[in-house]
């Protein structure tokens, strides 16, 4: 077996399967309710007055 054929035997199967977790988890981290005043705070911060957010 070459090494082409090792690396898409492995990406067809716990390639995908890793990709796939990857994605739920980082989808479902935007969701949690303790990171959403973070989230709102980098979704507004660009209508924020440059001297409030220097200091």
């Amino acid at each position: 077996m070459s090494t082409y054929d090792a690396f898409r035997h492995f990406a067809d199967s716990w390639g995908l399967v890793m990709m796939a977790i990857v994605f739920v988890t980082f989808t479902g981290w935007t969701f949690l309710p303790s990171v959403r005043d973070a989230h709102r705070t980098a979704a507004t911060s660009i209508f924020e007055p440059e001297d409030a957010i220097d200091g």
